[in-house]
């Protein structure tokens, strides 16, 4: 689905619930409401009367193309996923009004569809997942340990033989830990993120490249590109860089010693 095509699917899908009397709003989310690429999806809230929204979860009549859908299933308690026939997905959730509190969304969202004070929800919606994710932000000595003791376990699955759980310690676990270290100065405004990894090539272009290659590699190899990584990130300060050099070297041995022995 190209831009274009994108936007006529947003228009006839809020055209149509316009005319709905039981739809008080529509919000538009993520690159559906900043401008879709070819590779965009539909994020959508919509706001029901009281009473209403479990209609609408249930039933996908009222989105566009309805006998084109190949797949649509309950994700959440308010939340459906929709695919269509040409590889095209749509996830929307349908709230009450008094249950939109009950969302998190971030910066990028639009109202289309306002009945009911949506953008004031919504307003209040970002900045009570701005206040959660601060107030539940671990440390960064958190991240680290997490980081390092990850990657020590991935290595060490790895030897054992384990490789599809080596593979998940080492590309998933570790690095959910070492990229809130490196993303300490967020272009887009800093502070914690629901998924930090969104677009973090564009805030870091240099180590979104970086953690791009070493994820390519075995995870011993990868282990070693990805505490060059870490070290970088805690060098911005010197009382971390400090307090985890022991840990980092202990890592790095451990890793490169078992590469070595595997390779003799």
């Amino acid at each position: 689905m190209n831009p274009e095509e994108h936007r006529r699917f947003t228009e006839r899908l809020v055209e149509t619930l316009a005319g709905d009397a039981r739809v008080l709003g529509v919000v538009a989310l993520g690159s559906t409401a900043e401008g879709a690429d070819r590779y965009s999806d539909h994020d959508l809230f919509v706001v029901a009367e009281p009473g209403h929204a479990e209609a609408l979860r249930a039933t996908q009549s009222w989105l566009p193309d309805p006998s084109r859908i190949v797949l649509a299933f309950r994700e959440t308690a308010h939340g459906v996923k929709v695919l269509w026939d040409d590889g095209h997905l749509a996830e929307f959730a349908v709230f009450e009004p008094g249950e939109l509190a009950l969302a998190r969304a971030e910066r990028r969202w639009r109202v289309l569809l306002d009945r009911a004070d949506v953008a004031a929800r919504m307003a209040s919606v970002e900045r009570a997942t701005a206040e959660a994710l601060r107030a539940g932000a671990p440390a960064a000595a958190w991240h680290a340990g997490q980081f390092l003791t990850q990657l020590l376990v991935g290595v060490a699955r790895w030897r054992r033989g384990e490789r599809l759980s080596a593979r998940q310690f080492v590309t998933r676990a570790a690095l959910a830990h070492l990229v809130p270290l490196l993303d300490v100065g967020n272009a887009e405004g800093g502070g914690p993120s629901i998924d930090p990894l969104r677009r973090f090539e564009t805030r870091h272009p240099a180590a979104g490249a970086a953690l791009d290659a070493a994820l390519r590699l075995d995870p011993p190899a990868a282990a070693a590109a990805l505490l060059d990584l870490a070290e970088r990130a805690l060098a911005q300060d010197t009382a971390a860089a400090a307090a985890h050099a022991a840990a980092i070297a202990a890592v790095r041995r451990v890793a490169g010693e078992r590469a070595g022995e595997r390779a003799g």
